[in-house]
This record gives structure tokens, sequence and C-alpha cells, in this order.
């Protein structure tokens, strides 16, 4: 089945992605990798803007949810820079930063909420290498920013 179609029948609408908030573009491509600037839950799915630490604002489950919306906006960045997600040869490498306090030590299970995502809809293709920090800030207090880098 084509990513396109898991995107469909995972019942996934693709958001719009939001415009850089400083001075960087939203992606390079170079040869046959795209090199996805890091992106945030521009919205949760009822609208709202997320702002917060893992670990004092949001729970790990939530943390989890909010690399999905991610993961989720990721997928619309692909499909905007390619037309068509059935372009991706490879998820190549994730890079996940969480924001959290210094007493959350479970990034991974947070950045796992992409990860999954990744493999739902890429299948085989879409297993990555992936680094997953915390940090004690990221910009806009977002609870996740998430960079890619895609094999196309």
């Amino acid at each position: 089945m084509s990513a396109e179609d898991r995107v469909k029948e995972l019942g996934i609408t693709l958001p719009n992605t939001p415009p850089p908030i400083a001075n960087y573009v939203p992606s390079v491509r170079t040869g046959n990798l795209l090199y996805l600037s890091g992106l945030g839950p521009a919205a949760s799915p009822d609208g709202t803007t997320m702002a917060g630490k893992v670990g004092q604002e949001y729970t790990q489950e939530q943390g989890y949810e909010a690399a999905r919306l991610v993961g989720i906006n990721i997928l619309a960045r692909i499909r905007g820079e390619l037309g068509d997600l059935d372009k991706v040869k490879r998820i190549v490498k994730i890079l996940a930063m969480v924001n959290c306090t210094p007493d959350f030590t479970n990034p991974p299970a947070v950045a796992n909420g992409c990860s999954d995502l990744m493999v739902e809809v890429f299948g085989e293709i879409g297993r990555h290498a992936r680094s997953a920090v915390g940090l004690t800030a990221l910009p806009n207090d977002i609870p996740v920013e998430i960079e890619v880098i895609v094999e196309v």
C-alpha cells in the first residue's frame, strides 16, 4: 500500500505547514536527501496551541501525542516539498527534542509518537536512526520539536 493511501486509511488530514519563525528555510534538498527544519505541534486536534513542558504541563503520554502531531506536520511538509509522499525512499534520521523538566528522563518514549507514525505510514522504509534528547526550553515553549532527514 502506498504512503498516500496509508495516510487516508489512517484518517489523517495533513495540515498546511507553518512558515519558518526565524531566518531559515523549511527544508533543503541536496542530492537525494531532503533535510527538514525542526517542526513543532502547530496545533492540537482541537485547534489549541501547545505550550509547556513534559513532566509539568504534559504527561509522558501527552508528550507522545504531541510528537505524533509533529509527525503529521512532518508528513505535510514532506508532501509540500515533494508533491507526493510516495517519493520517499526512506526516513533516514529523526532528531526529537523534548521540552521537559530536569527530572523527566524518558524523551525516547515521547519521540516514539513520531517514530511510530513514520512506521505506520511508510512501513519498513519508515524505520530510522534517531536521537531523542530532553531540553529545558524550546521556541515558543512548544513541548516537542523534531527535525528529519529523508531519502528521496
